[in-house]
Order: structure tokens, then C-alpha cells, then sequence
């Protein structure tokens, strides 16, 4: 049975009212006798739901309106920065969050206004590179460009409090961090590219820091196993971040010294290479189905239909049509996984002991 704290975080996570209002509202209700009457209410509403709704479900789309509304967003940025420039999207930006995410709360545009910011960092930050005419290069040019994205999407939670904001925010101090300690590494070595010079290193380096991200993103996962807050809304998009970050780290230990052909058919020379891709996507595959995120199934598909191309061009499959071969094995692959993702975390869930279970979501 739900109790009513966790209602209002559930109405708190769906921008019905603020975080702040919570704990007063809480108070108030409860001091006025709402309690017994929500939990049974709650609790006929959410067992009907159980059945039929995913405990991975962000929450960035409410309606059409939502739709709509964030048409209208992308169409004004566009035509802003044709008529004037990157820098002109700031005040566009910020007019357009003040109303769609403070006063409306809107999360479809909010989670665009997000990335609008992003790309406006990016861009100002490429303008000003070019216009002192300064040219760095390798791992000096990423950490530049890099730099001002902690800063400016602090400012941005600071102000919005959208989870896609804070998760940016994580996701792109990780990164500068990551980068920067290569500049550091490679100032000391001798040489501009740490990673190209050092591949051992390098992809031990990388592995560590994805499994810190990953860690991160268990961290909100695991405080909110019911996914009823803003926390989940936030793991779900480290998971984003994190996905992708296990795969290539996992890729770049197995194949040190050829990250570079990880992605190409023709550099996939033989059996043992595919079959070693295969085996890290399916452990991801595993690890998405026990923590219940889907994110960990789609950062895997390039590197699946490679492998499998791959294993058909080598046995000469297909003939010119093994990259549609391909295709059409990962794409029933992804929809026996997604169609059946419920029996299948049923019986990832199995083996593992009753305390660990118990923190991740339900089954359903």
C-alpha cells in the first residue's frame, strides 16, 4: 500500500507540484485525516496499473499538447539561429524555459530547452575558440570544448530543477573530468594523444570511469525502485549516458590497440572478434533486464549488427545482402527482447538472492 508521502513524490515527479511542497503538504493532510482515504484510493488505482504500466516510464510526455508545444520550440530555435546566430538562442532559451518549464511545466519541451543548451555551450564555445583564433587540437580541443557544460547546465538545474538537466550536468562532468586527466596524462607523457599512444591505459582508465557513471546512475536507480520521483526520471538518463559508456569500455579492453575497427565490418577479420562482441552486448542485454532499463539493449544494436554482418560476410552468407541479413536477425532479436522483456527479467531475476531483488523494480 502507497503511502501518502509517496503519492505527493509521485505528483512531485509528474510536475503537479514542487519538490518543496511536499513535506508541507504531507503535514497538512495528514493533520486533516486524508491519509486512510488516499492509500486506499492509491492503492485500487495502482494495483489496476500494475499490470499494464512499465516501471521504466519517463516522464517527459503528457499529451499532445506537450507535442505540440515543442514542435513550436524547435521551429522558433531553428529560425533564430538562421536569422541571427548561436549567441542569439540564449535569450530565446531562457524566455521560452521561464514559461513552458516554471510557470506551464511542461516536460517534452523542458527536455528539449535541455539539449538546446548544450548545443548553444557547444557552438559558443566553438565561436570564441575560433575567434581568438586559438587552434587547439586532440584531447586540448575536447576538453574546450567541454569546459563551459558543467558550468552553464549547473546554472540550468539550478534554475529548472529538469532531471535531463542534472543528468547532463553529471554526464558532462564526468566527461571533462575523463578528458582532462588524458590532457594531464598525455602533458606528462610527452605526448598529444594520451589514448592513442597508451591504448592499455587508456582503456582501463575509461572502464573505471564508466563504471563510476554506471554507479551513479544505480545510486538514483536504487533509491526510488518503485519509480515514482524525479530520481528515476534522473537514472534514466545516466542510463543513457552510462549504456553506450560499459559497451565501448568493455570493447576497449577486449580489443586493445583496435578501437578504431570496432564498428566496420571489413576490420571484423574473424570469427573469435565477432563472437567477442556478441557475448559483451548479451552480458549488457543481461545486466539492462536485472536493473530494468532498456537502455542497455539499444547502446548495444550498432555493435550487434556488426558482429552479426560480420560472422555472415566471413562465412560468405548472404552474398551482398548479409548487411540486410543482419538487420533483419538484430531487429527480430530487439523484438522477441522487447515484446517478451517481462518473462525474460522473470527469469534473469530467478537466480539472484531475495535481498538484492528486493531493491531493484518489480516484476510486472
Amino acid at each position: 500500500m502507497d503511502t501518502l508521502r509517496q503519492v505527493l513524490d509521485r505528483a512531485a515527479g509528474s510536475g503537479l507540484i514542487n519538490e518543496a511542497q511536499v513535506r508541507p503538504l504531507e503535514a497538512y493532510l495528514s493533520q486533516n485525516g486524508f491519509v486512510a482515504s488516499t492509500q486506499v484510493a492509491v492503492k485500487a488505482a495502482t494495483s489496476m496499473e500494475a499490470s499494464v504500466e512499465d516501471t521504466e516510464a519517463p516522464r517527459f510526455v503528457r499529451g499532445f499538447h506537450d507535442v505540440l508545444i515543442t514542435i513550436g520550440v524547435l521551429i522558433l530555435l531553428a529560425g533564430v539561429w538562421g536569422l541571427g546566430s548561436i549567441l542569439a538562442m540564449l535569450p530565446v532559451i531562457i524566455i521560452l524555459a521561464e514559461i513552458l518549464v516554471v510557470r506551464q511545466r511542461l516536460a517534452l519541451p523542458a527536455v528539449v530547452l535541455s539539449l538546446a543548451t548544450v548545443i548553444w555551450a557547444f557552438y559558443t564555445m566553438m565561436f570564441l575558440v575560433e575567434w581568438q583564433g586559438i587552434t587547439p587540437s586532440g584531447t586540448a580541443w575536447v576538453l574546450t570544448m567541454l569546459s563551459p557544460l558543467p558550468v552553464v547546465m549547473g546554472a540550468f538545474y539550478w534554475r529548472y530543477r529538469i532531471p535531463i538537466g542534472l543528468s547532463i550536468l553529471l554526464l558532462s562532468f564526468f566527461a571533462f573530468l575523463l578528458t582532462g586527466l588524458f590532457y594531464l596524462l598525455g602533458y606528462a607523457a610527452g605526448t598529444k594523444d594520451f589514448a592513442e599512444t597508451y591504448p592499455a591505459v587508456s582503456a582501463v582508465i575509461f572502464a573505471i570511469s564508466a563504471v563510476a557513471l554506471f554507479a551513479v546512475a544505480m545510486r538514483y536507480d536504487l533509491s526510488d525502485p518503485g519509480r515514482v520521483t524525479r530520481r528515476s526520471d534522473i537514472a534514466f538518463w545516466l542510463h543513457l549516458g552510462a549504456a553506450p559508456a560499459l559497451l565501448y569500455a568493455m570493447l576497449g579492453l577486449v580489443f586493445v590497440g583496435q578501437v578504431d575497427g570496432l564498428l566496420s565490418l571489413e576490420r571484423m577479420q574473424t570469427y573469435d572478434s565477432a563472437a567477442k562482441v556478441l557475448a559483451i552486448v548479451v552480458v549488457l542485454m543481461a545486466i539492462g533486464l536485472i536493473i530494468d532499463r532498456r537502455a542497455f539493449v539499444t547502446s548495444g544494436l550498432v555493435s550487434l549488427i556488426a558482429a552479426i554482418g560480420s560472422i555472415l560476410s566471413r562465412g560468405e552468407i548472404g552474398g551482398g545482402s548479409a548487411v540486410f541479413i543482419a538487420l533483419s536477425i538484430a531487429g527480430a532479436f530487439v523484438l522477441v527482447i522487447g515484446v517478451g522483456w517481462p518473462q525474460l527479467r522473470r527469469l534473469a531475476l530467478g537466480p539472484l538472492p531475495e535481498t538484492l531483488k528486493a531493491k531493484l523494480p518489480p516484476l510486472r
